[in-house]
């Protein structure tokens, strides 16, 4: 038997587990690993739980450590708090994918039912059963937002964007909002939310959480059965019991009123600043994204950071719409080409796919070791993969000003990208992350998602952060990052013809000396070369 139902016992998490039967539901719900909340049951009575820990879907991706670990730290302390509630719950591991396991359970349950997953792989997976009618799925209730709010305002086609769909939310909800007017006279206070940080308003340090003897039990299971993915497994930063969520909660509070004057800013004195890191618990739906919502409206914070704040929260709805609505971009007329490998890079065996996947630029080119922890000796970089190989997380400019900015500048394939993403961030899924990174961080999509590609040369980093200061190179003098943005231009400019906001920067690198074209070139040839190789860049060695 391929899977193994778990009964009371002498491990961490078993010697709490009540043995509960099949029959002391009249209904019995799959849960997947990212529905962990009591509320989805309101108004449900006499229901049971299943839960299903799959080997198999674990090592599906060169998953990060951390992210396997906090995933099954909350699964099972779950289990445990919804059995302390007397709902019964049946707790299975696998060696296979959830549908084969779910195959055998329902051989002795009979029919079950599930919200609809999040996810559209964990959809794929089963829905051979839902087409038999043995699973029976219903709406998910943990979204914010209903499709149609975004298909009467943006559509089922591209170009898909963000603003209509935000006002949409806006007036239907009437957050922030008097009668039909914005408070503040406007929608948008981003203006205000792009200030770099130097040393004003100490953060409050990251929030530790204690790891119990679940988390212990956990991380030692991961150490064994992934013992060959990447990063540490370690759990003292992540909230995995109830407490911790809750936890996690008061952090946000204590960020809140600076949040949004410097949501754009960097800095190496602190990874978070003043982010929330809550996407993970939510994303689990540990924590419920209109408790957070409610939270945000009620804090007495400036209307900018309370505004940002709700930005975000919105564009997490925005990209889950666009994702399902594409069917994960499969629906829609946008390039696309086969990737080379599907696990980032992590493995020197490739994973077949036979899927083409979006390519705008038809970027090429092997994510570099130095996205796994090798030293590229840009000090931005360095900087923020070593925040992800040491908590599966960073906030979200780096994520999209120099993980992302920097591979679109190496053109590298946005798949390979993608996948990287997916595995090292703890928050990361295929709904959330692929338009983030597909459609924003590498504009593989074209105009779809994005009207021009999130890219800057070394002046934004210089600006929202402070690695220059550290680095080797001198930013405007050495550094190879910007003449890497002219050669980006000059390698595609063809895909940018008749872009309006784009038309200046075009004109200046027409403009632009052909003796500079030509060490941009080099430049990149120099910088994609070396990091290509595993080695890292010094100035004395470049060609």
């Amino acid at each position: 038997m391929t899977w193994r139902r778990t009964t009371s016992g002498d491990g961490a998490f078993s010697s709490l587990f009540r043995d509960d039967s099949e029959k002391d539901a009249e209904s019995w719900w799959f849960l997947p690993y990212d529905q962990l909340n009591l509320a989805f049951f309101e108004g449900k009575e006499s229901y049971g739980i299943i839960l299903i820990e799959s080997e198999e879907q674990g090592k599906r991706r060169p998953y990060h450590k951390q992210k396997l670990s906090f995933l099954l730290s909350n699964l099972r302390h779950f289990a445990l708090e919804v059995q302390s509630e007397n709902i019964p719950v049946l707790h299975f591991t696998t060696t296979v994918q959830y549908d084969e396991a779910l195959n055998g359970i329902l051989q002795e349950i009979g029919t079950i039912n599930m919200f609809k997953p999040a996810e559209r792989e964990l959809r794929m997976t089963l829905k051979p059963l839902v087409d038999e009618g043995r699973i029976n799925v219903h709406e998910h209730p943990g979204w914010l937002t209903p499709q149609e709010w975004f298909t009467s305002t943006v559509g089922t086609e591209p170009p898909f964007r963000m603003d209509r769909f935000y006002r949409n939310v806006r007036k239907k909800t009437g957050w922030l909002m008097e009668d039909d007017a914005p408070y503040g006279g406007k929608f948008s206070h981003d203006g205000d939310n792009r200030h770099p940080w130097k040393g004003e308003h100490t953060p409050p340090p990251a929030p530790v959480y204690e790891v119990d003897s679940i988390d212990q039990e956990v991380l030692s299971l991961v150490n064994t059965l992934y013992a060959e993915h990447p990063g540490d497994a370690r759990l003292d930063h992540l909230p995995t019991s109830a407490l911790d969520h809750e936890q996690a909660l008061d952090f946000t509070t204590s960020i809140l009123e600076h949040f949004g004057h410097y949501e754009d800013a960097m800095s190496k004195q602190s990874r978070g600043l003043f982010h929330s890191r809550l996407a993970s618990s939510m994303n689990l739906h540990r924590i419920m994204p209109q408790h957070v919502v409610n939270l945000v409206l009620a804090a007495d914070i400036p209307l900018n950071s309370k505004e940002g704040f709700l930005r975000q929260m919105i564009w997490r709805e925005y990209v889950h719409h666009i994702h399902e609505i594409t069917d994960g971009f499969r629906t829609i007329d946008v390039k696309k080409t086969k990737p080379k490998s599907r696990q980032a890079n992590w493995t020197s065996t490739p994973s077949s796919d036979e899927e083409s996947h979006p390519n705008h630029l038809n970027q090429t080119r092997s994510l570099p070791m130095a996205y796994w922890g090798e030293k590229s000796g840009l000090d931005c970089l360095d900087w923020a993969v070593e925040s992800v190989m040491d908590e599966a997380w960073t906030h979200h400019i780096p994520r999209l000003m120099v993980l992302s900015n920097l591979a679109q500048l190496l053109d590298i394939e946005p798949r390979e990208l993608t996948d990287w993403f997916h595995a090292g961030f703890v928050d990361a899924f295929d709904w959330v992350v692929e338009p983030n990174v597909l459609g924003m961080g590498t504009f593989s999509l074209g105009d779809a998602m994005m009207t021009k590609p999130y890219i800057s040369g070394t002046p934004y980093i210089k600006k929202m952060g402070d690695f220059c200061s550290s680095c080797q190179f001198h930013p405007t003098k050495t550094c190879p990052i910007s003449s890497m943005y002219w050669a980006y231009f000059e390698r595609h400019k063809a895909s940018f013809k008749g872009n309006h906001r784009l038309a200046m920067t075009l004109r200046t690198l027409e403009k632009r000396d052909p003796e500079k074209k030509r060490k941009d070139a080099e430049t990149f040839a120099w910088v994609s070369t070396t990091l290509a190789d595993g080695r890292s860049l010094h100035q004395q060695t470049r060609l």
